[in-house]
């Protein structure tokens, strides 16, 4: 019955994107909406899109582990890096109507800076989409008790979700975003009060975080501890600046007021409500002990699903299994759409550059398509790592080569297409490098990566230009529907 009323969630969900998929015309449509979201969407599809799979299994499980220490990463720095976006770049990037965040790149440093960041900002999605996917196998295995296998249920997954995405693009999904946050929030919110009465109080649950020092925040005074703790807390806090997700929601904004505050709102509501998830698995070490400690030596990631299954009411099943397919529906669609959209934009046009706006938008709907297969092939691959590693190693990449640029490029007049270019390749090199050497295990890799990224920046800049600056000129968008 259970399983039944999931699959009719797909379907109603399906409908839904579809039905919102008539307002794509073009392009702009299909990308951005046709910047016709207003504040209250804004906030929903950032606070959604941030909200997904890691945060309702993978923080929890990385949280019961190591407390609030471990999940520096997410929730602090994914929800930080909403915050930063709203008040440092989203005016400055809305005003310029762009379609791609590597539309700026072209603009402000020419097309080699835009084909790498490009290459950049498609590559850190694998991880991210993959752990999305990951989790609907988990769900679906859970849910069948074993008769549908983790590759089938992730297969599942992908499809109910490409329904809607190939055809609607942005409009789908920010109505579909808007509706699944509200289930997301209200079911989450029932379960952790039933929860906490379960747990003899919320009280009683707080006390055993304590007891446990699941509260403790910062790391041991000592120089390997802290820059780690450091590197982990900008992964993601600025990993996630230059993604083609956060600037999709940015340039959705039917005004430059909604691009602003929306991402800060969402910002501290996902930083808010993340601790939701992580006051359930503290509740379950009081409710099923034994089982709780057996599963966070097989599987921490199993514990939610398993105390809603096993000790919970089928209505507290249904709330809970609506909420996480929510979180995770929202958080795959956006990442689906976002780097095909930047391959269409960005690098197919470079080899078909008087293709009409009609060609592109189809061009947009079979690049979803062909990602969705590789990411799917990649997931199952990737199978067994967790959830959370997966979203938190994706956003090393566009730290360590697209952070710098963008940066610079909004905030410095001196930097250059020789800096930039500088900025990505030993940005890039030196994160490979410390990946590969013992020198990681001593420094953080992808903070090394930064320090050498912005080093290039500004040497590259001040230096003789050999490489002269490629400003692009602007690049108008389609003529956006009503």
């Amino acid at each position: 019955m259970l399983l039944t009323l999931v699959i009719l969630y797909l379907l109603i969900t399906i409908a839904i994107g579809l039905i919102a998929a008539r307002r794509v015309k073009n392009t702009t449509d299909f990308a951005i909406a046709g910047r016709h979201l207003p504040l209250y969407m804004i906030v929903t599809t950032t606070f959604a899109t941030w909200f997904g799979s890691e945060t309702v299994l993978g923080i929890p499980a990385k949280f019961i582990e190591g407390g609030l220490n471990g999940v520096i990463e997410d929730p602090f720095g994914a929800g930080t890096c909403l915050i930063l976006v709203g008040l440092f770049f989203a005016g400055k990037l809305y005003r310029m109507t762009l379609l791609t965040i590597s539309d700026y790149y072209r603009e402000r440093y020419g097309r080699t800076v835009e084909i790498a960041c490009s290459l950049i900002i498609m590559l850190s999605y694998l991880g991210w989409v993959s752990a999305q996917v990951t989790a609907l196998g988990l769900v679906f295995n859970l849910l069948s008790a074993g008769a549908v296998s983790i590759p089938v249920g992730m297969a599942i997954g992908v499809v109910s979700i490409l329904a809607y995405t190939l055809f609607g693009g942005m409009w789908s999904v920010a109505v579909t975003d808007f509706i699944q946050m509200i289930i997301l929030v209200c079911g989450l919110a029932v379960i952790a009060m039933f929860a906490g009465n379960m747990a003899g109080g919320a009280e009683k649950v707080v006390d055993l975080a304590l007891s446990r020092d699941l509260f403790k925040f910062w790391p041991e005074p000592n120089f390997h501890d802290m820059v780690f703790f450091f590197a982990a807390a900008i992964t993601m806090m600025l990993g996630s600046i230059p993604q083609q997700d956060v600037f999709q929601r940015v340039m959705s904004a039917n005004s430059v007021k909604s691009a602003t505050r929306g991402p800060v709102i969402g910002g501290v509501a996902y930083l808010l409500f993340a601790f939701v998830p992580m006051f359930l698995v503290a509740s379950a070490l009081l409710i099923m002990p034994e089982q709780t400690a057996t599963l966070l030596k097989e599987d921490p990631q199993k514990v939610l699903p398993t105390l809603v299954l096993e000790k919970m009411p089928f209505v507290m099943q249904v709330l809970f299994f609506g909420a996480l397919l929510s979180a995770i529906k929202s958080t795959a669609s956006a990442t689906l759409l976002a780097p095909s959209v930047t391959f269409t934009e960005n690098i197919w046009r470079q080899f078909r550059p008087a293709g009409t706006d009609r060609q592109n938008l189809m061009t947009m709907r079979i690049t979803v398509l062909l990602f969705s297969a590789a990411v799917l092939t990649y997931a199952i691959r990737m199978q067994g790592t967790p959830i959370y590693e997966l979203v938190s190693s994706a956003y090393q990449v566009p730290l360590v080569g697209a952070f710098i640029p963008l940066v610079a490029g909004l905030y410095w007049q001196r930097a250059s297409t020789q800096g930039a270019v500088a900025a990505v390749v030993l940005g890039i090199g030196v994160w490979v490098l410390f990946l590969n050497m013992p020198w990681g295990a001593a420094f953080p890799a992808q903070l090394a990566g930064v320090f050498a990224s912005l080093s290039g920046m500004v040497a590259g800049s001040l230096a003789p230009q050999w490489v002269p600056n490629q400003r692009t000129p602007h690049r108008p968008l389609a003529t956006a529907s009503a």
